[in-house]
Order: structure tokens, then sequence, then C-alpha cells
């Protein structure tokens, strides 16, 4: 069938990744170790407190293991800098991209959003035409994408815009927010692309 290959990351961007999954391996056990101190005995929280300092200690470590990480590779100081130039994507996006999507900056937008997941498929059946979906794809990276469009449309003029246009559209707050995150996406993909920062491309961005 002649499939094209696709990106296979090199050493750097694996050690990223191993870093990343290690960060949310820590806040997952963060979350769980608070909840149990909350209903735990006395005796008991006082020693799942003294975990949770250890977890503490252990993610501030592990942030900077990112940032020694990113700091070690020329490529990584430069794309960080690209994608953090955006109004609303943090150190969070911006890493989880460089690890989690190295394609980004090769595909087309299409091919991009089906990868992470945020491209909407048809759900027909025969003739029943169901709704328009978005599934699969690259689940970490979909979610810090979330975010950082829930960021954005606050303090992105123009996902903002995209936004409340799409919402007097009559769109559902959710299917507004998941386009949010298509055009956001669009809009990293070009500057990492055409190696141009923020402001001398969003405007020419679909």
């Amino acid at each position: 069938m002649g499939p094209k290959l696709s990106v296979i990351p090199d050493e750097e961007v694996l050690t990223l990744q191993a870093i990343l999954a290690r960060r949310r391996q820590l806040q997952a056990m963060l979350v769980a170790e608070s909840n149990r101190a909350q209903m735990a005995p006395e005796a008991l929280a006082r020693r799942i407190r003294a975990h949770i300092r250890w977890l503490e200690k252990e993610l501030s470590r592990t942030d900077r293991d990112l940032d020694e990480a990113i700091a070690s590779s020329s490529a990584f100081v430069h794309n960080e800098a690209l994608l953090r130039s955006v109004p609303g994507v943090g150190p969070v996006l911006a890493r989880t991209l460089l690890a989690e999507l190295p394609e980004l900056g090769t595909l087309t937008h299409k091919r991009l959003c089906a990868l992470v997941g945020v491209a909407p498929f048809n759900n027909d059946s025969g003739k029943r035409k169901g709704k328009r979906e978005v599934w699969g794809g690259r689940a970490p990276v979909r979610a810090a994408l979330y975010m950082g469009a829930l960021v954005a449309t606050r303090h992105n003029p123009i996902i903002g815009e995209f936004y409340e246009r799409l919402l007097k559209a009559g769109k559902p707050k959710k299917v507004a927010l998941v386009a949010c995150m298509r055009k956001l996406l669009s809009i990293l993909n070009a500057m990492i692309r055409d190696r141009t920062p923020w402001r001398s491309t969003h405007l020419l961005t679909p």
C-alpha cells in the first residue's frame, strides 16, 4: 500500500517524553494522596501528608529535569520560545507539543488535527446521519491543548474573538472550545513550519 513513514522521535525527544510522563505520574499521585489524606484517620493522614511533601519535592526536581532537557537542545530552546510567544501557550503545552508531537510543523493542518484527536469524524451508518465527533489521537497532547485553548479564549485576541463568534452562532461551548483547539493548533503548526513568531503569523493562519 506504500504508507508514509511516521516521524521517529530522536533520543532528545524520547528523553523529554519520559520526563513529561513522569511529571504526569507525580501529579496523579499527588491528587490521589491528597484525596486519601482527607478521608484517612489522623494517624494515617500524617504519613500521607509526609508522602505528599516528598512527591512535591520530586515534582520540583522533575521540573528542573525538564528545564535541563530543554536547555540542552538549541532546537528545543528556539521552538519553545516560538510556541510560548502565543498568548495562551504556557510551558506545559509548549513542552508537551515538543515531546509528544514531533510532527508539528511538518504536516498539514487536517492531518495534524487527526493525529492529535481533535478532527471531527462522521458518525454515519447507512442512511443514518450521526453527529460528527472527535476521538482517538494522542491524549496527553489533547489534554494540554484543551487547557491552552481555554486560557487562549480569555487572553488571546484571535482565539477569543473566534470563540465568541462561534457562541453567538449558537455553537455549544464544548464544540466551540474544540474548534478553538484546532485553530490554536493550526497557528502553532504554521509558526513552527515557517520559523516565525506569533506576531508575524497569527493573522495569516486560517
